[in-house]
């Protein structure tokens, strides 16, 4: 897959961490999980690299020395938490409220594929006045399946009315760009997302690694031949 054909007629993003930064109140609500539980709050960095992860994720960095069993069942107090202050701090990534700009004005189709769940999706959509512009927003619940199966993606695109191959999905974690190559797509690596210290996005198998996203928006305005 050439990323550089100035092909492509969609661009889909993962959510936490490639469009959104969410860190802020995702990691917050641990912080105040752990304090009320007794337990130090994690370090803030340490927590935004956990992120895309999710809420067991989080869990299982913010109390390691519970077993899964109890862990599994403090995840509805974290989603419960998180949910009050959903978007309290989080904002779209600096720049690409830009790009979604210069995407809707040329009529490009742009959406969401998401491992979150619908019921925290579409609401930090909507406070972040995405909702009403995106082409697709499909949620980790929307289908029986999430990433990195492929289904997600191509349920996305038929959504937008637009052929995976003529596709991008962009996206901060190794499942992402799994779920898109298995889709057709062809796949930017999000470097600056919420990616673990000993993971390596030059392994994930994507067509292009975006540093930052300024480099990104470079990479999608020239593959939507878009570019200035």
């Amino acid at each position: 897959m050439q990323i550089q054909d100035n092909a492509f007629e969609l661009v889909l993003f993962d959510l936490d961490g490639t469009l959104v930064d969410t860190a802020p109140d995702m990691v917050a609500a641990l912080q105040d999980m752990q304090r009320a539980h007794g337990y130090d709050p994690v370090d803030y960095e340490f927590g935004r690299s956990n992120v895309s992860n999710g809420a067991k994720g989080l869990l299982r960095i913010g109390f390691p020395d519970v077993d899964d069993d109890d862990r599994e069942s403090m995840v509805a107090e974290y989603i419960e938490r998180y949910s009050d202050r959903l978007c309290h701090e989080s904002s779209v990534f600096a720049g690409l409220d830009a790009l979604l700009d210069r995407l809707d004005d040329a009529g490009c189709p742009w959406g969401v594929v998401t491992n979150k769940p619908e019921h925290l999706t579409n609401p930090l959509l909507e406070q972040l006045g995405l909702a009403n512009r995106s082409a697709c927003a499909i949620s980790g619940d929307t289908l029986p399946v999430r990433k990195p199966e492929p289904d997600p993606l191509l349920l996305g695109c038929d959504i937008a009315g637009v052929d995976a191959y003529r596709s991008i999905y962009i996206g901060d974690s190794e499942r992402d760009i799994e779920a898109g190559l298995r889709a057709g797509a062809a796949t930017i690596a999000a470097a600056y997302g919420y990616i673990v210290e000993d993971d390596d996005p030059r392994e994930w198998g994507a067509d292009i690694i975006a540093i930052d996203t300024w480099e990104l928006t470079q990479i999608v305005l020239k593959a939507v031949n878009l570019e200035s």
